[in-house]
């Protein structure tokens, strides 16, 4: 898989096979950065994927995946996005398939299970030629994976888990052996040591793919979402009305035949396939998985519609308008495995320890061999515990901990409408002092709406005639409140009066004649307020629509200015049309006062309209008449205050005036409802517009960092701990090589315990 970056760049996303631990990463990351023309390489462990950037021209594909090869890592070009469950099905005797697990406990089991009879005064056990022939299909046959893997870090220059794995284990294989052929006794022998290492480095393997499987989750469901084929209309098929579509009338294709333009047929129950807009039929659909929004939505004739969603109950003829990588569902999958693969700034540390870990513990366990052989004046105690070293040291742990963490937490906010695509926000979530919040579009619904009518003379006609006069004016009108008062009538049930002539009056509104109702025949006007000054009315009207305009609302007058046998005019209603606010906004606001974080709202609308709003959702303080080239200054005042320390600042916006803010922040969140630019420059997409997702995105956010902090205490403090105890001889290799097992598995389990997680707004699950 490979996309274009930049006209003077190439992206590369690899499939890198053998990877153990982050000592490997740290070698394949080093061996890429040496590659000429490389601008840019990340490793990840838990995904094993490799993402580079080369400049065009200067190195093929091939060219890397052979030098990733040469330092001794399997590679191939990525195609997971191609067949969804190619990296969950394994072969069964693959390296960590459940074969070899289950063949090398049943090979190990006669060596150990004879110690657990010991206590009872039973010193049993098998021969030593028996325990030899035994042990050794382990050791050489179903360990063979670590010689190799060792073999060829060795002679990249560097060591790994298998090296570490492949000294222990032959040390104790070959100590044995060595007292078999000198001595003969039995009970003196370590066969079981050795195999049962490899018994549960393999275990823990199996277990971590197993659980890398399962952090994999939310792409894979995403990617399942995809149907093969669509119904696509012939060319020469008429859509009349509700008319049913039959057979002969598409073609099933494959999904990657469909062009945008094509007439797609989607039945009931099926997945739309593409991007586009409904050109016939009307039926809910369920967008849960894309959007996080647990309710399907209802979708009528031009309503927009996302592939993947579920149709519901009736059938729909979509006009594609994007397919294949072009389409949101793409572009979702593309940003949660950019953020799954990319790495938390805290993993660079991890990495520059893990580059010197492996050397260093070699180094660790000759010194414990060496002086265990000269205190105690014993060989074989010695390289116990050496081995023993060697084998609890294996950094797995410290590599997986980071990137677990991210793909499970990514991957559940992802199931919920939240797309983190920038790992290093979760570093900065938790230290958030400020939520700053633009207006237009993200605490309010963002188009205007009619909020109140008041007829200034009831006599003539109550509000529901005045409002169908009103609306019959603006039939066919393109202008935002031609469609607000429309959109209000419709909603009201309330038929629009037709006109027998109308005419639009640049700079002041539009003039027209109903054709019935109370003011027929009568020349109407409904026109701005500013456009009355000068005139008689506009005191009159002004006192009535004071109220509104202290509301920060604009007002309209209909204006009746006459008939033939009555030539005067005068004002029959003040209409007030406004930015209503989200349903969920001051519950979005409470909830992030709950964290203990302080919100700001930054507007470009007047101080009493911008007060006012924020004062009913509870908003910490407002910034008014904000020019939108201002906004990102406004986030840098906030995030240095004077005399005080540096503030952490979220902002939150819809339009392309607020990327140079999102850009400014410490964390950016864009809603999905607003413009790609938007999107771009946050670190976060919200995929549905409801300001709740806000406090939901830091807390899992939130909830992330604590987990990777876990992972890498624990990590951290396994080796710190271990290494010591085996060295003193307290960790048996077998116990040691359990208890390294056991360490892996446990820092993804934790990892998985995100899964767990909720919105606090229960309404979204």
């Amino acid at each position: 898989m490979s996309t274009t970056e930049s006209p003077n760049s190439e992206f590369y996303t690899l499939d890198i096979g053998g990877m153990t631990c982050a000592s490997c990463v740290g070698r394949v990351e080093k061996a890429l950065d040496k590659i000429p023309g490389v601008e840019a390489a990340s490793v990840n462990l838990a995904t094993e994927q490799a993402r580079i950037r080369v400049r065009r021209g200067s190195s093929s594909l091939e060219d890397i995946i052979a030098l990733v090869k040469k330092t001794g890592y399997e590679a191939k070009e990525s195609s997971i996005r191609g067949n969804p469950d190619q990296k969950i099905s394994k072969p069964f005797w693959a390296a960590d398939g459940l074969g070899r697990v289950v063949l090398s406990f049943a090979l190990s089991a006669p060596l150990f299970l004879p110690m657990f009879f010991m206590p009872f005064g039973n010193h049993w056990s098998l021969s030593g030629w028996w325990q030899l022939a035994l042990a050794t299909p382990v050791q050489f046959i179903l360990g063979w994976r670590f010689y190799v893997a060792g073999y060829k870090s060795l002679m990249a220059g560097a060591g790994n888990m298998d090296l570490l794995v492949a000294l222990g284990t032959s040390a104790a294989y070959g100590l044995s052996l060595y007292i078999l052929l000198t001595s003969n006794h039995a009970h003196e022998l370590y066969f079981e040591g050795s195999a049962v290492i490899i018994c549960m480095v393999l275990l823990g393997k199996w277990l971590e793919a197993r659980a890398k499987q399962q952090t994999s989750e939310a792409i894979r469901a995403l990617q399942k979402l995809w149907p093969e084929h669509a119904k696509v209309l012939n060319a020469d098929v008429e859509l009349q009305g509700n008319a049913g579509i039959s057979a002969d009338q598409y073609r099933d294709l494959p999904l990657e035949q469909v062009l945008p333009s094509d007439k797609v047929f989607i039945l009931p129950g099926e997945r739309i396939p593409v991007d586009g807009v409904i050109i016939l039929g009307s039926s809910h659909v369920d967008e849960s998985l894309l959007t996080g929004e647990s309710k399907p939505v209802k979708k009528s004739i031009e309503s927009k519609v996302i592939g993947g969603a579920l149709n519901g109950e009736g059938a729909l003829v979509v006009m594609a308008q994007a397919v294949g990588v072009e389409s949101v569902l793409s572009q979702i999958i593309n940003l949660v495995e950019e953020a799954q693969t990319q790495k938390a700034p805290i993993q660079k540390l991890v990495d520059q320890v893990s580059a010197i870990f492996v050397p260093t513990v070699i180094v660790l366990a000759l010194l414990t061999g060496l002086g265990n052989w000269l205190y105690l004046d014993s060989i074989s105690t010695a390289i116990l515990r050496a081995v023993s070293v060697l084998v609890i040291a294996c950094p797995c742990a410290l590599g997986l901990a980071t990137p677990a963490a991210i793909m499970a937490g990514t991957g559940i906010a992802a199931r919920f409408g939240i797309l983190i695509k920038d790992p290093q926000v979760l570093e900065l979530a938790h230290k958030l002092n400020i939520v700053a919040f633009d207006k237009t579009g993200t605490l309010t619904i963002g188009k205007p709406r009619m909020l109140a009518l008041l007829p200034l003379d009831a006599s003539l006609a109550d509000a529901d005639q005045i409002l169908a006069t009103a609306a019959g004016l603006q039939l066919g009108s393109e202008h935002p409140l031609a469609k607000a008062l429309l959109v209000s009538s419709n909603e009201k049930g309330i038929a629009p009066i037709t006109t027998s002539f109308s005419k639009g009056l640049p700079g002041i509104g539009i003039e027209g004649i109903p054709s019935s109702g109370p003011f027929a025949g009568q020349t109407l006007r409904l026109q701005s307020l500013a456009s009355l000054e000068g005139s008689s009315q506009h005191n009159l009207v002004l006192q009535k629509a004071q109220a509104y305009f202290e509301q920060g609302q604009t007002v309209s007058v209909l204006m009746s200015l006459g008939s033939e046998s009555n030539g005067a005019p005068s004002p029959i209603a003040v209409i007030a049309f406004g930015d209503e606010l989200k349903v969920n906004a001051k519950s979005a606001v409470d909830a992030l006062h709950t964290l203990h974080i302080r919100t700001v709202m930054l507007s470009g609308d007047n101080v009493s309209a911008a007060t006012r709003v924020g004062k009913i959702i509870g908003i910490d303080e407002v910034f008014a008449q904000i020019m939108p080239s201002d906004k990102a200054q406004m986030i840098h005042q906030l995030q240095n205050p004077p005399a005080a320390q540096k503030q952490y600042v979220a902002m939150i916006g819809d339009g392309v005036n607020d990327a140079p803010a999102l850009a400014m922040a410490d964390v950016g969140m864009a809603m999905s409802t607003g413009t790609d630019v938007a999107m771009q420059a946050a670190g976060i997409t919200l995929m549905r517009g409801d300001p709740t997702l806000v406090a939901d995105a830091i807390d899992i956010s939130k909830k992330t960092w604590n987990k990777i902090a876990q992972n890498l205490f624990w990590a951290f403090a396994f080796n710190t701990i271990g290494i010591p105890m085996a060295a003193l001889g307290y960790l048996s290799p077998m116990l040691a090589g359990s208890a390294m097992a056991l360490s892996s598995f446990c820092v993804l389990s934790n990892a998985l315990l995100l899964k767990r997680w909720r919105p606090n707004n229960l309404s979204a699950i």
